[in-house]
């Protein structure tokens, strides 16, 4: 994550003044490089979890760092398309592979250790978002290898400590089990069609918030940023707590409706700052930051809980590759949903899109029943695949 920060936070300069790419020719290739990626998850989990995650999990990470460190030699479009696809793939892949993962080295309380993960992979994309400002600062072709190598190096890093992990075994599948169960399990697929629409929230405060303080507030320019650092830092420090307590499939539930409540009243705060002058703004802002971020932390445990706790022990890589095309598909149509509501509506597109959030939340649970009552007892499968990992 921390080199993945210094990537993401200066890619599309990277192409366009390092490279020389046009703008529309960037937006296009990341664009076909996301629908790839969002293919890759389910084919790929279903692997881990029959050869064994670590295994593929490191194949992964190989790939990530030879075609990052072949960007530094691109200068046209074609290999450029090529080479963030694949990047792409062996990111949504892995992905797919990190839920057997943390599902084999979780230990006692795998809620606990999932939002640590989360809290220190916040913490290290902000910190490598930070590096990066400063080789976009000297705007140099030398500045921005530099964080194309760091890049490649933080995957090779990965990888040599993945290769001290012991080999996870596959768990092995109920007898009569096909091949796909997770394309044909209706509520869990309800579930990810749910979570996927609260995902939206992602990019509220990264793309719709920046838009709004800027052309339809009195606050400074400069408020945009720290805004995102609130965001992150509350994040980093309040999503363990948060996640105290989501450790079942109805908790996560819950989880998830509290989480709609707090987006629309974060929403309607910042929906009501146009009018304001600009320190009233900032201080409104800050509270519907620090209330959206709240409904994140819980959606965050919830989603999380929901990922593991609904997926078959033998299935969680085809699981997660599920979990995943559907975050891939929301953050896809974000831009252009909140840019509709959010930006071109004003005020009553925040309210909608927050009122949106709320019905989404109160549907959760009852959702998330459904799924719980279809679930097999897997509880000597979960038994099998901990043992493996302790031997």
């Amino acid at each position: 994550m921390l080199g993945s920060g210094i990537f993401m936070a200066s890619a599309v300069l990277f192409f366009t003044r390092s490279v020389g790419l046009p703008l529309a020719q960037v937006a296009l290739g990341m664009g076909m490089a996301s629908l790839v990626g969002m293919l890759a998850g389910v084919p790929v989990g279903h692997l881990a979890d029959r050869r064994g995650p670590r295994e593929i999990y490191l194949l992964t990470l190989v790939i990530r760092a030879a075609t990052m460190a072949a960007l530094a030699f691109v200068h046209t479009f074609w290999p450029f398309v090529v080479l963030v696809c694949l990047t792409q793939l062996a990111h949504s892949a892995g992905g797919a592979c990190r839920g057997p993962l943390v599902r084999g080295f979780g230990g006692t309380n795998p809620g606990r250790y999932r939002a640590y993960l989360r809290s220190v992979a916040n913490l290290a994309g902000c910190c490598g978002a930070l590096a990066a400002g400063a080789a976009v600062q000297l705007d140099t072709r030398a500045a921005y290898l530099a964080l194309v190598v760091g890049n490649a190096v933080s995957f090779v890093a990965c990888a040599a400590i993945i290769t001290r992990l012991p080999s996870l075994p596959p768990v092995p599948a109920p007898q009569l089990t096909g091949r796909w169960i997770a394309l044909k399990d209706r509520p869990f697929l309800a579930v990810t069609v749910l979570d996927a629409i609260l995902g939206i929230q992602g990019q509220v405060l990264v793309f719709a918030l920046p838009v709004w303080i800027i052309s339809q507030t009195h606050a400074p320019r400069w408020f945009v940023g720290v805004a995102l650092l609130v965001n992150t830092a509350l994040v980093a420090m309040l999503q363990v707590r948060a996640s105290r307590g989501v450790d079942t499939s109805s908790a996560a539930g819950r989880a998830m409706r509290r989480s709609g409540l707090a987006f629309l009243i974060g929403m309607a705060l910042i929906a009501a700052t146009s009018a304001m002058p600009g320190w009233v703004a900032v201080t409104v802002i800050t509270l519907g930051v620090a209330s959206h971020t709240v409904g994140e932390l819980w959606h965050a445990a919830g989603s999380l809980e929901l990922q593991f706790r609904l997926a078959p022990a033998h299935a969680q890589g085809q699981y997660m590759g599920i979990s995943g095309l559907g975050t891939g598909l929301a953050n896809v149509a974000a831009p252009s949903i909140l840019g509709l509501l959010c930006i071109a509506w004003g005020a009553p597109g925040w309210l909608l899109m927050g009122g949106i959030f709320v019905a989404v939340g109160l549907a959760a649970p009852a959702v998330v029943r459904w799924g719980e009552r279809t679930r097999p007892d897997s509880a000597e499968a979960v038994q099998i695949q901990r043992s493996g990992s302790r031997n």
